[in-house]
């Protein structure tokens, strides 16, 4: 990589780690990284008297020389306001279990319901028409149809085979390494709108329905796999390509999600018996190390389109990106599954992040090729996305500038040096954003947590081992994502074949494939 101006970039670059690294240094970190509290005023000591209760009308006046403790007896506490019904019922499950038991006869939360309807809605628009377009507007003319059809197929398909089997495989108790068969078909969810309203929710949420909890986690499945044609695109075979999304997200994408969030999952960090607490408040492994990985793996089977070009529409990436940039919040915010103070920390950080990121990702590109360009700068937004949501629910401001700049400046080089000296050809720059940047953000994740965001300590805050166990979880997820999908594109590549001819390429996917063209 040759940057026009070296000595710039070098002054740039250390400037930002001089300020990250003054600020650390200066502020004490526990003032820095978490909110101080302010303590309550002490209370204004009563008049005497003032707390003696009035008699009661008809009553007899207190007795001459009676004891004044006795007529100055403080008035009775209030009573506390009993704990919402899925609140109680949480309390009454063993929370010390693997596998937390069933809820039952639960009324849900209407303000957490509500926040989490509107963000299925927004994590859903990231994939169509979000992520469609950004790619969409990426690839040449002739493969515009195929790439936003992709999206489209990918979207229908995963709901299905999510709804059959795959969300039973990832959110029910079963062994460490996958669920169980409980919720196959979707079944025995209880909503019963004659009795109150009540239902049995999935105990990884248990404030919300379980069919709101089912859907948010399937926008989840829907968009991780999604992601993966941004390596492959303008060469798979559309029939390859849904059967290898399909095989990934059974054989891939169900297990790594039980791993870190199922309730029995061996690297979730909520379950005491896990081998590895790693956190991952929205994805950084589950989604974007997965996909990226996926899509490396995807790019070296499939070899080198025979040519490219530039993006023929950047209106429509830079229109994909702003979707993916609102969506977003629907994706980490909604990731408390709650409307709460947890809820608002990750929606600030995010943006934050995100905001960041484009706009080191742009000045490095600027330095760099002697012009900032509309897909570098969206580019570097889900930089930022993609590292921040890992650590959305565990770090404060701070904690998401040190990643938006880490995010910037590791993923531009992934995507324009990384590459190059490796030649594969990751088309859209699948691997280089998504599992780059989701491996930088867990990692950090590690370093930037702060126990009063999220309940669990970093190295900030003397907890290195959050470190070890945040890179341990990436290698896992990478190693069997790169193995498994490999196994399942030989299989395939042997059977119908992975890449279209010579032929179908140079004419274009969109015509030879769908017999349409984008005028």
């Amino acid at each position: 990589m040759t940057f026009r101006k070296p000595a710039r970039v070098g002054l740039i670059a250390l400037a930002c780690v001089l300020l990250i690294a003054a600020f650390m240094k200066i502020v004490p970190i526990g003032v820095s990284f978490a909110q101080t509290t302010t303590p309550a005023p002490e209370a204004t000591p009563a008049a005497p008297g003032a707390n003696t209760p009035a008699p009661a009308p008809g009553a007899a006046p207190a007795a001459p020389g009676a004891p004044a403790a006795a007529a100055a007896a403080p008035a009775a506490k209030p009573a506390p306001t009993a704990p919402p019904v899925c609140a109680a019922a949480v309390a009454e499950t063993d929370k010390t279990a693997a596998v937390p038991a069933q809820l039952k006869g639960c009324t849900p939360n209407s303000g957490d319901t509500a926040w989490m309807l509107a963000s299925v809605a927004l994590v859903l628009m990231m994939t169509v028409p979000g992520l469609g377009l950004f790619y969409g507007g990426m690839v040449r003319k002739k493969n515009v149809g195929d790439t936003v059809m992709t999206s489209f197929a990918v979207t229908c398909l995963v709901t299905v085979l999510y709804a059959v089997v795959t969300y039973s495989m990832s959110f029910t108790g079963g062994t460490p390494f996958v669920g169980g068969l409980s919720r196959a078909f979707l079944q025995g969810i209880l909503s019963d709108i004659n009795n109150g309203g009540v239902g049995n929710p999935n105990p990884l949420a248990p404030t919300i329905p379980e069919t709101v909890y089912a859907i948010f986690q399937m926008t989840f499945a829907i968009i991780t796999p999604a992601l993966i044609a941004g390596a492959f695109a303008e060469r798979m075979k559309f029939s390859a390509m849904l059967w290898f999304i399909g095989l990934w997200a059974v054989f891939v994408y169900a297990p790594v999600a039980h791993w870190v969030w199922g309730p029995d999952g061996f690297l979730n960090s909520a379950n005491s018996d896990a081998k590895f607490h790693v956190l991952d408040f929205a994805g950084g492994t589950v989604v974007h190390v997965n996909s990226g990985t996926a899509g490396l793996m995807c790019a070296l089977m499939l070899g080198r389109r025979k040519d490219t070009g530039p993006a023929h529409n950047v209106v429509l990436t830079f229109i994909g990106a702003s979707l993916l940039w609102v969506g977003w919040f629907g994706f980490n915010a909604g990731s408390a599954v709650s409307a709460g103070v947890q809820a608002g920390m990750a929606m600030t950080v995010t943006q934050v992040a995100t905001a960041t990121a484009g706009l080191t990702w742009m000045f490095f590109e600027w330095l760099h090729r002697g012009k900032p360009t509309i897909v570098g700068i969206c580019s570097g937004a889900v930089a930022g996305l993609v590292a921040i949501t890992p650590a959305s629910g565990f770090v404060g401001p701070a904690g998401s500038l040190a990643i938006g700049v880490a995010a910037g400046i590791i993923c531009y080089i992934a995507v324009t040096w990384v590459k190059g000296m490796f030649g594969y050809d990751d088309a859209l720059d699948c691997f280089g954003v998504h599992a780059v940047g989701g491996a930088a953000g867990a990692i950090l994740t590690g370093v930037f947590a702060i126990n009063e965001y999220g309940g669990t300590s970093g190295l900030i805050e003397g907890n290195a081992p959050q470190v070890i166990n945040q890179i341990i979880g990436v290698a896992i997820v990478f190693v069997y994502d790169a193995v498994v999908s490999l196994i399942i594109l030989a299989i395939i590549n042997a059977v119908i074949g992975l890449r279209v001819s010579e032929e179908v390429e140079r004419e274009g996917l969109d015509l030879t494939l769908h017999g349409e063209v984008v005028q």
